[in-house]
Order: C-alpha cells, then sequence, then structure tokens
C-alpha cells in the first residue's frame, strides 16, 4: 500500500513508511512490531512511551494487544503524576486482556521532566510518541539519532521550523532503514482511498468547491480551583 499519489507524486506525508493496518487509531505497522527486527535478549519487542496522556496510554495498550511477543520497558512524561496515572490504567488494561507480563515497568524505568524522552529512548526498540505536538520533532530527531522504530501522533509538528526539522530527520530514518508512522488513521483506510482514486478518475467530474466538516463533542475541559476558592474553566486544545 502506498500514499504516493500517482499524479502528484509523494505528497506530505513522504516520509511515512505505510505498510501498515489500522486498530483503533494506531498504525501498527508489521515492521515495527516483528521480534526478527531486534536482537533482544528475551526476543520481546521492547516499546517505550513518551507522553503519557490519553493517546499515549490508548497507543501503548493497543500496541501491547497484538499477537507479537511485545513488552512496555520505559514510560516518562513532563508530569508525575500523569505517569503513574497511565501506569495504572495500562495494568488495569492488560489484566482484563491477562497480559500483565507485558507491562514491564517499575519505578525506576518511569522517567518525569523534559530530558525523560531522552532516557525512554535509550531502553526501547520502538518509540511511541505523544507528547504535545510542540515536542515532536526535537523527539524524533533523538529518536532517529539513536536508530528507533517510531510510531509518532499528529500533527508532526506546530511551525516551519519543526516541519523542517521532522523532514531532515525523516531523511535521516530512510537513509537508516528505520520504520516510521504516524497516527493519520484515516489516510490508511481503503475506503477512503478509494474514494480519492476514485476522485482522481473523474467519477463525480471536476469539483470547483468543497466543504469539509468534522463532528466531535469539543475539547477537553479542565476545572482548575483558583487562589480564592472560586473554580475557573480552562480549555486544552493540545494532544497528549
Amino acid at each position: 500500500m502506498s500514499t504516493k499519489n500517482k499524479k502528484t507524486g509523494f505528497d506530505r506525508r513522504r516520509f511515512v513508511r505505510t505498510s501498515a493496518a489500522v486498530t483503533g487509531g494506531l498504525l501498527l505497522v508489521p515492521e515495527l512490531l516483528s521480534a526478527k527486527a531486534f536482537n533482544s535478549v528475551d526476543d520481546a519487542i521492547k516499546v517505550g512511551v513518551i507522553g503519557c496522556g490519553g493517546r499515549g496510554r490508548g497507543a501503548a495498550i493497543q500496541a501491547l494487544s497484538t499477537s507479537q511477543n511485545v513488552k512496555l520497558v520505559a514510560m516518562g512524561d513532563a508530569f508525575a503524576d500523569r505517569v503513574e496515572n497511565s501506569h495504572k490504567q495500562i495494568e488495569k488494561a492488560m489484566t482484563a486482556k491477562q497480559k500483565t507480563d507485558r507491562l514491564d515497568v517499575p519505578k525506576e524505568r518511569r522517567f518525569v521532566g523534559f530530558d525523560a524522552y531522552q532516557k525512554v529512548i535509550a531502553l526501547c526498540d520502538v518509540v511511541i510518541l505523544a507528547t504535545p505536538p510542540g515536542f515532536r520533532p526535537d523527539h524524533f530527531a533523538a529518536a532517529v539519532a539513536a536508530g528507533k522504530q517510531i510510531f509518532m501522533e499528529k500533527p508532526v509538528a506546530t511551525d516551519a521550523i519543526g516541519v523542517r526539522k521532522v523532514l531532515e530527520a525523516a531523511a535521516i530514518a530512510k537513509q537508516k532503514k528505520l520504520n516510521v508512522v504516524v497516527g493519520l488513521q484515516r489516510h490508511y483506510e481503503n475506503v477512503y482511498q478509494q474514494w480519492v482514486e476514485k476522485l482522481h478518475e473523474g467519477v463525480i467530474g471536476d469539483i470547483t468547491m468543497s466543504s469539509v466538516y468534522w463532528n466531535n463533542e469539543g475539547v477537553w475541559v479542565k476545572k482548575t480551583k483558583c487562589a480564592t476558592g472560586t473554580t475557573s474553566t480552562g480549555f486544552v486544545a493540545t494532544i497528549s
């Protein structure tokens, strides 16, 4: 399967290796989760997650739910409560699936702080990057420099400088033959690709205008207490 547009060549996802299957929003690449690609002593694929919010936690659970021999061995976040809460939720999910042996993240491998990503990367074969997107370019570049296989959430950057850094790191990843996948779940679905093919074939004629809508329940709402004891409401629109 290829995301290359037949008429225009490489599109904006040209750095993504796309032999992927969609599983609940996480793109699980056979090459990423293939024990043959690694030389771990116990033959398990060592996964590390950087960014322990909802998406990082969900991606980790999905990775551990595959048929491959996978272990989560390291977690990192800027905040300790995020790491601990995420670990509890993953443990609960793995208990329900009777796969608790796949969660192997003792206290000493739960890293906190803005340098946590460096410690996680050093310990794993596959890195899940799920922090807020402003950090993605630096984390991606570090994972590529370390020769890791990478799944990273969208968006991959928040400004032109970040985009250029991602593209530069992607070129290095290609040279190293690393597998890199971005969580563009709809872009990988066969039905969406078939629709695009039909559009390019001119099935409905020339398109002169289009309107696209995405309906959702809204962004996250966090209620915080002010110093006076009153409650204020803040809207959080970052991916973590």
